[in-house]
């Protein structure tokens, strides 16, 4: 039996679009379904095809949105690709204050605010793309938005890389099973320490080495940005 986790870990996981950030947070989620929960955002664009309202996000109209911000029912809120977005407050308090951790799926504006309110919850992980021209591909394949649309989100995706150095931890994405070993072991060595104990089905020690193996990362992240 686990032994009880006084407060939970905010997990931060952001990425320029098309980078596999979405893919990564689903797939920890789905591993860890009594310990971690994902944040559903508010936000006012369309639904798009295989979505879930609640799921996916909350989609409401700019009008319910506007009155949310009104009554400081956010965290966080910004602007998107001409869209608003935003997570409320009141789920993450509660959660954190139970001992629950909540993973985050969000861009570097969201992960910004919501570490600003709480830092010593916040674990922030930044998932970089193998090169520019593969994400560039991905954003392109998705063909799920107009082409005016995509052309702003690669023209977006390319300058959120500069925000790399606001995150502690990077991940390169160039292999999905190597990438998902990566934040998986970021967050569960965040969760219960860098030590080895016995009410712990993990070796914690394999796991903080495999997080420190990655800082690499930087040196990629910085040709990206200077590319």
């Amino acid at each position: 039996m686990m032994a009880p986790v006084s407060r939970g870990v905010l997990v931060i996981v952001s990425s320029p679009s098309g980078a596999g950030k979405t893919t990564l947070t689903r797939r920890l989620l789905a591993e860890f379904p009594n310990q971690l929960e994902f944040s559903v955002s508010y936000t006012t664009r369309p639904m798009r095809p295989g979505e879930v309202d609640g799921r996916d996000y909350w989609f409401v109209t700019p009008d319910v949105f506007e009155g949310m911000v009104e009554r400081h029912e956010f965290a966080e809120y910004a602007w998107v690709h001409q869209n608003r977005y935003g997570t409320a407050r009141a789920p993450i308090d509660t959660a954190l204050g139970a001992g629950r951790d909540v993973i985050f799926d969000v861009d570097w504006q969201g992960g910004k605010a919501l570490s600003a309110q709480w830092p010593r919850d916040s674990l922030k992980i930044f998932i970089l793309p193998p090169d520019v021209d593969a994400l560039e591909r991905r954003l392109r394949q998705r063909a799920t938005d107009a082409p005016d649309v995509i052309e702003r989100r690669v023209r977006k995706a390319k300058e959120e890389l500069e925000h790399y150095p606001e995150y502690e931890h990077l991940i390169v994405n160039d292999d999905l099973e190597r990438a998902y070993a990566l934040i998986r072991a970021t967050y569960l060595t965040r969760r219960y320490g860098g030590v080895d104990r016995p009410d712990v089905p993990y070796p914690l020690a394999d796991l903080a080495q495999l997080v420190a193996s990655n800082a690499a990362a930087a040196d990629h992240a910085k040709k990206l940005v200077d590319r």
